[in-house]
């Protein structure tokens, strides 16, 4: 991994699932990455475990709407946890609208995991990607136009942009090695040192 990368979570302030947020953050952060969370408001995030039972809190370094949409923040991934209140809520917030498609406008790696990927298909970027999720939503991304299937995780370079998407909790560990991936071809295709 490299030190000179830059990785945005988004979420709302209660209802992301606790392992979707934490696990990556953590992992990233202990491999150097410099990881910022944004959520609705500047209110601490509380995570929920299984989607209803309290988990850790967390601060959020920013509000969605102090981020950038057009990427000039230079972050390298975006990451979209899941939790079906998180999911749900955040798909309704224009800001986590446009940052989605901001990132993917410009090509920079999206991963989104659980309930995540609703977001994608909000932000209208599901169509023609190979992706998986929650199983609930495979009618909602197949709607999307995304071919849909049911693998701890896949990824997709389609449209010029690279997703990683996983199914839940369980599917961490693939997860995160498809994150690490990514920002390893993010730094080599900018030509910075890994």
């Amino acid at each position: 991994m490299t030190r000179d990368c830059k990785a945005l979570a988004i979420v709302t302030n209660y209802g992301v699932e606790q392992d979707e947020l934490l696990v990556p953050l953590r992992h990233l952060r202990d491999d150097g990455v410099r990881v910022d969370i944004a959520a609705v408001e500047d209110d601490d995030i509380r995570t929920l475990v299984g989607d209803k039972d309290p988990g850790e809190t967390v601060r959020p370094t920013h509000t969605l709407g102090q981020i950038d949409a057009d990427g000039t923040d230079g972050y390298d991934l975006l990451l979209i946890p899941g939790g079906t209140i998180n999911a749900d809520t955040l798909r309704l917030q224009e800001e986590a609208v446009r940052l989605v498609r901001s990132f993917t406008r410009t090509g920079r790696a999206v991963a989104a995991i659980c309930h995540g990927p609703w977001l994608l298909a909000e932000a209208g970027v599901a169509d023609g990607k190979r992706m998986t999720s929650y199983p609930s939503l495979r009618t909602d991304l197949t709607n999307a136009g995304a071919a849909w299937t049911d693998e701890p995780m896949v990824e997709d370079d389609a449209g010029g942009w690279h997703l990683i998407t996983s199914r839940n909790p369980g599917d961490l560990g693939p997860f995160t090695q498809g994150i690490d991936a990514a920002l390893r071809r993010a730094v080599a295709a900018a030509g910075r040192p890994g």
